[in-house]
């Protein structure tokens, strides 16, 4: 059979599910059709796909939470390519978990049974979060999606979108944002008597929870206060903590889908094997039985979510900048340059840990590792890119708050403020050979114009208050980010990463 032939055969659909089972693939050994709603998703990108809608799939092949299937929602313009590509393969993908020795392990993923694109119909998006069967909202917007301002953290009201929606819910107009929708949806349970929905953030943001219940009440503020105080004392936001790392699909993606097996697949997902979520059981009206499906279900999420950030993402941080300034396109590239994996552990073990509270059961050296590991498998082909893309969202939120910790501690900073230095240098928009970057953040052009000045002064790009607040005060911190961005201009990256590996002044 030649590769064409399977390909033909084998598109992603539920008719052929018997003939992927025999390629290999685990598939649904559920009835499908049997599945009913219990949960809408606003975001189903790569991330929900590899690990909350996972996690529904194991339950459901356990037999366990057939009334708790997925809803996909969006309502971004370009979420109407997943519409697409889930519809036309019966809402089905694959998740393939790439292990560093080469082993691929596939599976069919059936949690996910409809998907519904607000601007296709905002009515049927708004019954459906109105059915009392739909128990759980959940959310993976991403930082930016949130509408938190990055330094007082308090929900921008005066962004033009949500300026609209606003107006459209006081005349009783469909909404458009994903806040319009729930919290629209609410109002309508509460004026029929219908238990309200719990609102379960999946996303890389410390306090998720807190955060979600803060942004989506503060918008219902603006359409109605009683009904910001109903939500307040009846909605649930449950804290979470989620870790995967996830790759963005690509085309060898797809293209080694196709070769390997001879399945074809609009959209398929690519993720590690490390998985871990931690949730705080918190919720309004119910939820699936998760700690079936390995889910650890805690009272207090914080440490969990501290060591996560602070370690795992704020490491990506490091990795990040000083792997696309040295000319690296790979995570697993720049990994293999033992001073940027030297340098990444000695900013997790003098700075990330100390700013940790105690985490009793936890194997902090044993984490660390795992980290390190992670960071360098080949088969994930992480992209730096990714890593590096929104920066003024991920910065602020997960190694500045380590910076302002230590700093009132008396632990060391100099790390950290190096991490912040190749964040300005890389926003110059430029490698060491000439390369020029795509910035992706939505204040792209104003951190390119701020760093094009900092060859006059060296602490622009931390003046910028809106995302370091008064750090650029401090000169505990702007000593060590001066030394580093000098550094970077005048040696390049991958020589200031062995200094500061080896403890060596910059």
């Amino acid at each position: 059979m030649t590769s064409n032939e399977r390909e033909d055969r084998l598109p992603l659909n539920a008719q052929n599910l018997p003939a992927l089972s025999e390629s290999g693939i685990s598939v649904p050994d559920y009835d499908r059709s049997a599945v009913t709603p219990g949960i809408v998703h606003f975001g189903v990108g790569g991330f929900h796909r590899a690990h909350m809608a996972m996690v529904v799939d194991d339950l459901l092949r356990a037999g366990l939470a057939r009334d708790w299937g997925i809803v996909g929602a969006g309502v971004l313009a370009h979420d109407a390519v997943m519409r697409d590509a889930l519809a036309a393969q019966d809402h089905l993908y694959t998740l393939t978990l790439k292990h560093p020795d080469g082993v691929k392990e596939r599976r069919v993923i059936g949690s996910i049974i409809d998907y519904r694109f607000g601007p296709d119909d905002p009515q049927g998006l708004l019954a459906l979060l109105t059915d009392p069967a739909i128990r759980l909202v959940s959310l993976t917007v991403t930082e930016g999606g949130y509408n938190v301002h990055p330094v007082t953290g308090e929900f921008v009201s005066d962004d033009p979108t949500i300026v609209a929606d606003v107006a459209a819910l006081r005349a009783g107009a469909a909404p458009a944002t994903v806040f319009g929708y729930v919290v629209s949806a609410l109002r309508h349970r509460r004026e029929q008597g219908i238990e309200p929905f719990t609102v379960q953030s999946c996303d890389n943001i410390s306090h998720n929870g807190r955060v979600a219940k803060q942004m989506f009440s503060a918008f219902a503020r603006l359409v109605d206060e009683r009904l910001a105080e109903w939500m307040d004392a009846h909605v649930a936001f449950p804290n979470s903590m989620v870790d995967r790392i996830t790759p963005a699909t690509t085309d060898d993606d797809r293209a080694e889908l196709r070769s390997d097996t001879g399945v074809v697949d609009a959209w398929p997902v690519v993720a590690e094997p490390f998985f871990q979520w931690v949730l705080e059981d918190a919720f309004t009206a119910g939820r699936p039985p998760y700690e079936e499906a390995g889910v650890q279900l805690v009272d207090d999420v914080r440490p969990y979510e501290h060591m996560k950030l602070r370690l795992l993402n704020s490491g990506h941080q490091g990795l990040a900048y000083f792997g696309l300034l040295g000319g690296y396109t790979f995570a697993h590239e720049a990994m293999a340059n033992p001073d940027i994996a030297a340098y990444l552990r000695r900013y997790m073990d003098e700075e990330g840990t100390p700013s940790l509270a105690p985490l009793p059961g936890i194997d902090l050296d044993a984490y660390k590792d795992s980290l390190i590991e992670r960071f360098s498998n080949p088969e994930i082909r992480d992209t730096l890119a990714r890593l590096g893309a929104e920066s003024s969202d991920r910065i602020p939120k997960w190694l500045l708050p380590v910076v302002i910790d230590n700093l009132a501690s008396g632990h060391p900073v100099e790390v950290a403020a190096a991490i912040c230095a190749s964040w300005a240098r890389y926003a110059e928009g430029h490698d060491e050979t000439g390369g020029r970057f795509t910035i992706v953040d939505r204040y792209a052009e104003q951190l390119q114009t701020v760093a094009a000045t900092q060859a006059e002064d060296d602490l622009a790009f931390v003046r910028q208050e809106q995302f370091f607040g008064h750090l650029a005060d401090q000169p505990r911190f702007t000593e060590p980010y001066r030394a580093a961005l000098a550094s970077l201009h005048e040696r390049g990256a991958k020589e200031t990463a062995r200094r500061l590996a080896a403890h060596e002044p910059l």
